[in-house]
């Protein structure tokens, strides 16, 4: 009997073997080298629109909270012959401030071009002035050519380090989208804002300029920000090194993506890229920018992509911002002749007078480093309820806009049957039959991923036309679902067989007979270019649910979740039309962050509204959410079917159902 038992319960015949998935072993990290894709015009619109919307997720923008006032308050004006100097601070949300420094032009007719001015990893920040790179070398220049330029802190650096540490955040607050990349990209949109509010700024001549994490901020503002009409990002954008600190590597930012083609978001609006012979931007001139310039010719706007690189070590020094000066007049301020924009002779103010908080506390009513996430939380979790669809209308809406937040999130593939493989592998059980059944031994995979899921697909013999199929997962692997007594599949696959149904078990990834994969997801910027595996196991079940329900040949699908396993299912089920959904919530504490980062660290996934949201995109269809407890909330979904009359389509028990009457469900719907 126990060798019916394995044959059953595994795809392949020695008990050893285990699937090849290349997802256990390839993982990236910000120093993998990086091939761009020849991307076709069509192709790269694709990806661009997905890009834009995997940032916005990745840093916390979306779902995107109403807007705040910025409260700006600018002071300490110093005065010089062409040029003025003020202190500035604001606030992007409630309690979160802005500081830095605003130079202006003096003695001249605007309205004037504006340039937002991140700096870089510089000891001290916005207040450098070293050879090699100095901020207020720049911010003086451009105010003297006719520009109004804000310089402002990374988040821990100067006046900002009295409410933060810069290597903010981590795994808890990566749940709600919040990190240090997106308080710093919150900083940018902000500064815009801030600029575009002065009377002396033309708002539809924004710049903006960085070096290195500076370099960084700029790309990824840019990306995100159409607002920028002209873009320097200097010494950052490589296809090997992505960016060594927290603060440029959010969690999911860079899944399927690198810095290159978050750069080439900025098409067909000019680009500088200036580079250098000493960093990482070495192979600029031969790698990066025909790579991004090939995204410009889609637009047929090359003469808006330009490359300078200076030899020197890594910098933004005094060749490097001439190349930027000269950029920016050519696109800012319609200079036909460039050469003049030479940098001239500066005088640094003091620190103090620089200084936000030189000579003043912060508000009272800043926020404490501790403080940021709850604050955040609550304004995330006021947001999202006020996306609630009250009528089907508002659930369309909802269904379009979020399924696509939840599913960057997820960081989820939608394949169609096409895309899929189902295969006998070598080694596998050949079909076996019984006298109620056959079960076939398949993998299933994406084509060119490199990813397998081990599986077995039950059915009745002879077939009866276009069989419903019912795909189960456990957490612990198919092998679960086999009698350990009898070898015989678990009652709930037969009685499904007996209602004339298909039924397939799966090994979702790192279960059953796959493999122990190494996979140090606690380590630095792990997040930021690979999926963690709760994520994988909600791809598998998408990906084989997508290849039953997208095919002709099959009548309706369903899914059945068990444990662990059901609160899988239910993030996965919502991307597809299955017809029916039965999840075990495992008394999951749906309110608890602890429970989140033990069960389903994945990023994001609070932020974008986690089982809320999923149960929306699953509605109306039938969905049963059982052994929810007192602690698995599901209000918010049994509100969601009530307001499009379709309560009688949702079951909601709080202890666990049999898989007797699971089954018994399934063949009655």
């Amino acid at each position: 009997m126990a060798e019916q038992h394995h044959e059953l319960a595994h795809v392949f015949a020695d008990p050893s073997q285990t699937v090849n998935d290349a997802r256990g072993t390839a993982a990236r990290d910000l120093n993998t080298p990086y091939t761009f894709p020849n991307y076709t015009k069509a192709e790269w619109t694709e990806k661009a629109n997905a890009l834009r919307q995997q940032i916005c997720v990745a840093t916390g923008l979306v779902p995107t909270p109403e807007p705040t006032p910025l409260n700006a308050q600018i002071f300490g004006k110093i005065e010089h012959e062409d040029y003025t100097v003020e202190k500035v601070y604001f606030e992007p949300f409630p309690g979160f401030f802005t500081t830095g420094n605003l130079y202006r032009p003096k003695g001249k007719t605007g309205p004037f071009p504006g340039i937002v001015s991140p700096h870089g990893h510089w000891g001290r920040g916005r207040l450098e002035d070293i050879e090699r790179g100095s901020i207020p070398a720049r911010c003086i220049n451009f105010a003297k050519q006719g520009y109004v330029i804000f310089a402002y802190d990374m988040i821990g650096y100067n006046d900002s380090s009295k409410q933060f540490e810069h290597h903010f955040g981590g795994a808890k607050e990566a749940l709600w989208g919040l990190s240090a990349m997106g308080l710093q990209l919150q900083n940018g949109i902000r500064a815009i804002d801030f600029l575009q509010g002065l009377p002396d700024v033309d708002k539809e001549r924004i710049g903006c300029t960085g070096a290195s994490g500076g370099g960084t901020q700029t790309f990824i503002l840019t990306a995100v920000d159409e607002r920028i009409k002209v873009s320097a990002p200097v010494n950052m954008i490589s296809a090997t090194m992505q960016g060594g600190c927290v603060c440029e590597n959010a969690p999911n930012l860079r899944l399927e993506a690198s810095n290159l083609e978050i750069g080439a978001l900025m098409a067909p609006r000019p680009l500088l890229l200036v580079s250098c012979t000493g960093d990482w931007t070495a192979k600029t001139p031969t790698v990066e920018y025909p790579a991004i310039r090939s995204i410009y010719a889609h637009f047929d706007a090359e003469d808006k992509v330009h490359q300078v690189q200076v030899d020197a070590e890594h910098n933004y020094n005094k060749e490097s911002r001439e190349a930027v000066y000269a950029w920016f007049a050519k696109w800012l301020l319609g200079a036909q002749d460039t050469s003049a924009f030479k940098e001239v002779s500066y005088q640094v103010e003091s620190d103090d007078d620089l200084l936000v908080f030189s000579d003043r506390d912060l508000p009272k009513h800043a926020l404490e480093q501790k403080g940021i996430l709850p604050a955040w939380a609550k304004r995330s979790q006021e947001t999202i309820e006020k996306l609630k669809p009250t009528n089907a209308i508002e659930h369309q809406t909802f269904r379009k806009e979020m399924g696509s937040v939840l599913q960057h999130s997820l960081g989820l593939h939608l394949p169609n049957s096409s895309e899929v493989t189902l295969v006998e592998p070598e080694g596998a059980f050949p079909t076996t039959y019984h006298p109620r059944y056959s079960a076939r031994h398949v993998i299933i995979g994406r084509q060119d991923i490199g990813d397998a899921i081990p599986a077995v697909l039950f059915r009745t013999e002879p077939l009866v036309g276009h069989d419903p199929v019912v795909i189960i997962v456990h957490p612990e692997g198919k092998e679960k679902l086999i009698d350990p007594e009898t070898g015989e599949p678990a009652l709930m696959i037969t009685d499904l067989l007996s209602s004339d149904r298909k039924v397939l078990i799966i090994d979702v990834f790192g279960t059953g007979e796959h493999g122990e994969y190494e996979r140090s997801e606690d380590t630095n910027f792990f997040t930021t270019y690979n999926r963690t595996t709760a994520a994988l196991r909600v791809q598998d079940i998408l990906t084989t649910l997508l290849y039953f329900s997208t095919r002709g040949d099959v009548s309706e699908v369903s899914l059945i979740g068990i444990g662990e396993a059901g609160l899988w299912a239910l993030l996965a089920a919502g991307f597809t039309n299955i017809k029916n959904v039965v999840a075990d919530a495992a008394q999951f504490d749906s309110k608890s962050g602890d429970a989140f980062l033990e069960t389903l660290p994945i990023p994001s996934l609070r932020k974008v509204g986690d089982f809320r949201t999923a149960g929306t995109l699953v509605a109306p269809r039938n969905l049963i959410i059982h052994n929810t407890g007192n602690v698995f909330n599901t209000a918010w979904i049994e509100e969601v079917y009530q307001n499009i009359g379709a309560e009688q389509h949702l079951l909601v028990r709080k202890e666990m159902m049999s898989n007797d009457e699971i089954a018994g469900r399934i063949a009655e719907l």
